[in-house]
């Protein structure tokens, strides 16, 4: 079986930009500002399509589950896994994911994920967590005071670092980020604060504080990024219950094949150039690609590269 690529789809966002038309010559909705390309998403609301079959994603389940995702997958499930490419030209809302207890209480869905940082400007911050010795009760009146910013934990980033956000850590993006985020298929996000700014149709963003201050962890202090791996051939960047993400490098002629132990992957190129086996068929940075367990291909080097791999978010 062959890989599988799928197309993007673009969400306007007020803080987004046009970061992936120069970075990976996308062409990209005219209109208002791209804030996320929704690259592998198996949602009600949202359904990627397959570029080689028009096929969308939860057809390909239904018909190949057991070539795609292993003999023991249920195809009535979703994809448990949602990629996207984030363009950060403004700061995010801050705002945090519940945890599975937590969202069952609120109707909602969990969501840990990882940011991979691909892209940034000089003055590039992210802010995770909370400053050490912040109570909640300090949080709560901060809020009312509209004086969130200096009880949060905001840190330089840098091109190849990532971090891992589990379900229940506060969180924002800063200006200056292009990230790619890997995560639990979910779509629950509560705002708990907008820094005073208004949505795309001049209106301020709906808030979620109390289903917020309910979810945030007030013991997460001053987490830190994994930092960028440097010359090293492969290193984990994330592992949690959810997922594995590992970083590969690899050198023109390099080959990339199916893993031992049988298994469903997705490959990210954030840097340089694969094609598949002696086809035409190239996948440049930016790409990502759903790698079936029954893929029997390989993928070729064409120059120096850098590749997330994500796996271990099936039973098999």
């Amino acid at each position: 079986m062959n890989t599988i690529q799928f197309k993007p789809i673009y969400q306007e966002r007020v803080w987004g930009g046009r970061w992936l038309a120069g970075k990976f010559g996308r062409e990209l909705p005219r209109a208002n500002p791209v804030g996320e390309s929704w690259e592998m998403v198996d949602r009600p609301e949202a359904q990627s399509v397959c570029i080689q079959t028009g096929q969308t994603l939860r057809e390909l389940l239904q018909q190949h589950s057991a070539e795609i995702m292993g003999p023991l997958h249920d195809p009535s499930q979703p994809f448990p896994i949602l990629v996207k490419w984030l363009d950060c030209s403004d700061r995010l809302s801050l705002q945090v994911h519940p945890t599975t207890k937590i969202a069952a209480e609120l109707g909602g869905e969990p969501k840990t994920e990882c940011w991979y940082l691909a892209d940034t400007t000089a003055d590039a911050a992210l802010i995770v967590g909370l400053k050490h010795g912040v109570t909640r009760a300090q949080f709560e009146q901060a809020i009312e005071d509209e004086a969130l910013e200096p009880l949060l934990h905001r840190f330089p980033v840098q091109p190849g670092e990532s971090i891992l956000l589990e379900s229940g850590r506060l969180h924002a993006i800063d200006a200056g980020n292009l990230i790619l985020e890997i995560q639990q298929n979910s779509d629950t996000t509560y705002r708990v604060y907008d820094w005073g700014r208004k949505g795309l149709d001049g209106k301020p963003r709906q808030l979620h504080v109390a289903q917020s201050l309910q979810s945030i962890d007030f013991e997460d202090f001053e987490p830190a990024v994994t930092p960028a791996s440097g010359e090293k051939c492969e290193s984990v960047l994330a592992e949690c219950p959810q997922f594995r993400i590992r970083q590969q490098r690899l050198v023109e002629g390099d080959r990339f094949g199916p893993p031992k132990t049988r298994e469903p992957m997705i490959l990210s190129v954030v840097e340089g150039e694969l094609s598949e086996g002696e086809s035409r068929s190239v996948f440049a940075a930016g790409s990502n690609l759903l790698l079936p367990y029954a893929w029997d291909g390989e993928l070729i080097c064409k120059e120096p590269c850098t590749m997330l791999i994500t796996d271990r978010f099936v039973d098999v």
